[in-house]
């Protein structure tokens, strides 16, 4: 006797994942991105061993992944896709594919467009047709567009700001696509609706109210009898696109009329709470903080948050710099102050060439974004050359003064990379010979704080710097948003009169 053959079913991989800032004059190139294809695409997935993984044929196509940045060169961008939608259209040609698991950010962009996510799932749909079952998932500061949620029958996001559960949000979107194919469900009903708000990530970390409270109703409704999965983008406040905006999209096994209702009453409640949302640190202008920190707890830090890399900033904006090299306590030697990183390829260079040990001229920063105040000249010595996780050769530069014709060693401490990179764990640190916990004061191009540097500071706030990801979203003079939007627009008569919507989509 001849045995059936096992059904198992075909599921595409792919995407491109970064989050832009379209306020910043940088540009995302090729060899920003780590490209996967093959066997490495599907490495990047330790649950392939699990046994609900193994029954299902994960075909990779294409993945691209690069730190938050600028918006992508719209060549690059062109390329990537062409080469996902050959991909897919050869595997859906050879046999039809039954899944698709779309990995991307949500706040990508890309030059002349507007919707990058969703131009490139509705590209995807018109060669695998309307029956494949898609699964999404993305960051929660992504945007969800009518166009991706149209393009997609599963949708997740990460729950959790930072984002300590970002692979357990992947796991969970293959593992229920997965189930929804073995199982012979099919697609669930979905349900969207957009709220009007558009807020840093730093006013909605999942530590603190309201965003704390609003992200732990997701167990509460996914328990409920017939939902697959509840999902909230609180969106990205640092491109000015129509879709940006947060949203919540519940789907479900149920009537679209008790669907609708379940998403509507999660987004009201979301809605009812805008009020609430508060930055989870004190902040302050760049002054005030290096005023505050003479007498701060030690470690001290200081988060140069308008030019965070991890949300999209440059990385090479001066404007933190500038003043610690005006600051008196750490110039005169009494505080010792680490200034982490400078994005500039070209200091590296003049380290490298300099040698540790030895005295140079550098001129630092504002090579991409020379608003905010421009390159920064000073002396140092090279303290340190190493290497970052990602193979990037960084220099620590320990500032020099003269007194009395005589070169003497400051408090300072800048951090120059030849690469973009976030100073965000204490390993990135201890590479460079650095140890944050010694320091008396740590200026980190970050926003909130990411796990490892929450867990050793002792005092910590948030300077209002400028640059492309400034927390101040007036001062970036957003354009293309809808309106009315909170805090754009302030009136309580016009805000109490927002209705919210749902768009619902049944089995």
């Amino acid at each position: 006797m001849v045995l059936p053959k096992i059904w198992r079913p075909r599921v595409a991989v792919c995407g491109i994942h970064i989050e832009s800032s379209t306020f910043s004059p940088q540009l995302a190139y090729e060899h920003d991105f780590t490209v996967t294809r093959g066997e490495a695409l599907l490495n990047r997935f330790s649950w392939r061993e699990e046994t609900w993984s193994q029954a299902i044929d994960w075909l990779p196509v294409l993945h691209a992944r690069a730190l938050p940045g600028g918006v992508i060169h719209r060549p690059v961008f062109d390329a990537w896709v062409a080469e996902i939608l050959e991909g897919v259209k050869a595997l859906h040609a050879e046999k039809p594919l039954d899944g698709l698991f779309f990995d991307v950010h949500g706040a990508m962009s890309v030059e002349g467009l507007l919707d990058a996510e969703g131009d490139l799932i509705t590209a995807i749909r018109e060669i695998i047709g309307p029956d494949v079952l898609v699964s999404l998932s993305t960051d929660l500061h992504g945007n969800m567009s009518e166009a991706l949620f149209n393009g997609c029958d599963l949708l997740t996001t990460y729950r959790m700001a930072p984002h300590e559960d970002a692979l357990e949000s992947r796991r969970r979107a293959m593992y229920n696509l997965a189930m929804r194919l073995l199982s012979g469900q099919g697609k669930p009903a979905k349900s969207l609706v957009h709220i009007p708000i558009l807020l840093p990530g730093e006013k909605t970390s999942t530590r603190i109210e309201p965003a704390k409270r609003l992200y732990s109703r997701i167990p509460y409704l996914e328990a409920l009898p017939g939902v697959v999965d509840a999902a909230f983008w609180i969106g990205f406040a640092w491109a000015d696109q129509p879709r940006c905006k947060a949203a919540v999209v519940v789907t479900a096994d149920l009537p679209q009329e008790e669907l609708e209702a379940l998403t509507l009453d999660w987004a009201q409640e979301i809605w009812d709470a805008r009020d609430e949302f508060e930055f989870v640190a004190p902040v302050d202008s760049m002054e005030n903080c290096l005023q505050w920190a003479e007498t701060a707890q030690r470690p001290t830090f200081i988060s140069d948050s308008g030019d965070n890399p991890g949300a999209g900033g440059a990385n090479d904006v001066t404007y933190a710099l500038h003043h610690l090299l005006n600051w008196e306590p750490t110039m005169s030697g009494k505080l010792h102050t680490i200034c982490v990183s400078l994005h500039d390829a070209e200091s590296v260079a003049v380290a490298v060439a300099t040698g540790v040990g030895n005295i140079a001229d550098f001129v630092v920063g504002g090579k991409i974004d020379s608003r905010w105040p421009g390159p920064q000249s000073l002396r140092a010595k090279v303290s340190f050359i190493g290497d970052d996780p990602l193979g990037s050769t960084s220099a620590v530069l320990r500032v020099v003064r003269t007194v009395d014709g005589v070169e003497v060693e400051t408090g300072l401490d800048v951090v120059v990379t030849k690469g973009r990179n976030q100073f965000g764990a204490l390993a990135t640190f201890q590479r460079l010979g650095l140890d944050p916990r010694e320091a008396d004061v740590v200026v980190v191009k970050i926003g909130y704080l990411e796990p490892d540097l929450y867990a050793m500071h002792k005092d910590w706030k948030m300077a209002l710097t400028p640059g492309g990801v400034d927390q101040d979203l007036i001062r970036l003079d957003h354009k293309l948003i809808n309106r009315p939007m909170v805090p754009f627009d302030c009136d309580p008569e016009v805000l109490d009169a927002v209705e919210l919507h749902a768009i619902t989509v049944g089995r």
